[in-house]
């Protein structure tokens, strides 16, 4: 399988359970909830996405023949040291490319696996770690995993419905918007008022990091 990388790059995990944690960032190109043309972007389903997913001409993006070199390039991007390696696949929508030969090249290499998925889509087979964040208006079917991350307020989405879900975690999150202020309070309400959920924040946005 051909895989069509937007970016890769080493950093530190700045959401969730894993915030703080170094770890290589794949971002695959191309996404499920959008029509593929850049004018549509304002009006897909998810339209408030923070990332740029278009294209694989991003820092360590790229086209790869198959899973060996894409799993290298990964690889050259830790650098030395075998400890606590972490790749985290997101996109876009990563389930559109990411396989179980990709995984299993990536664990031959010592990796932990993570995905940030919307959800539309199963996971594929031998994951380390899954974390499913619903979008409005779509119909989740990986309804299980190790955290389910909530970008709030979103109209459309009862959190009372998804605490069905077996999940390990469940986190809410601020909306990147124009009004920040109002997304906070909001995220911090929902965590308030429905102890089942912990706010996470964008600790990488806060310090600088990609």
């Amino acid at each position: 399988m051909t895989y069509a990388v937007k970016e890769a790059f080493l950093t530190l995990q700045g959401e969730g359970v894993q915030a703080g944690s170094r770890a290589v960032f794949l971002r695959f190109a191309g996404c499920n909830l959008w029509s593929g043309r850049e004018q549509d972007r304002a009006s897909a389903q998810c339209n408030f996405c923070d990332t740029d997913f278009i294209g694989t001409d991003g820092e360590g993006g790229g086209q790869f023949a198959d899973a060996e070199p894409l799993a290298a390039h990964v690889e050259g991007l830790w650098g030395g040291g075998k400890d606590r390696r972490l790749v985290v696949i997101t996109g876009g929508e990563p389930m559109l490319q990411l396989d179980e030969d990709l995984i299993a090249a990536l664990h031959e290499r010592g990796f932990q696996v993570a995905v940030e998925t919307n959800g539309t889509l199963r996971a594929a087979e031998g994951l380390d770690w899954i974390c499913v964040s619903p979008k409005a208006g779509t119909t989740v079917v990986q309804r299980s995993g190790n955290e389910l991350k909530l970008v709030w307020p979103q109209e459309g989405i009862d959190p009372a419905e998804l605490e069905s879900w077996n999940f390990e975690n469940f986190l809410v999150q601020p909306m990147d918007c124009a009004d920040r202020d109002a997304a906070m309070k909001a995220a911090i309400a929902r965590a308030m008022q429905r102890p089942k959920w912990r706010l996470t924040l964008q600790a990488h946005k806060v310090v600088g990091l990609p």
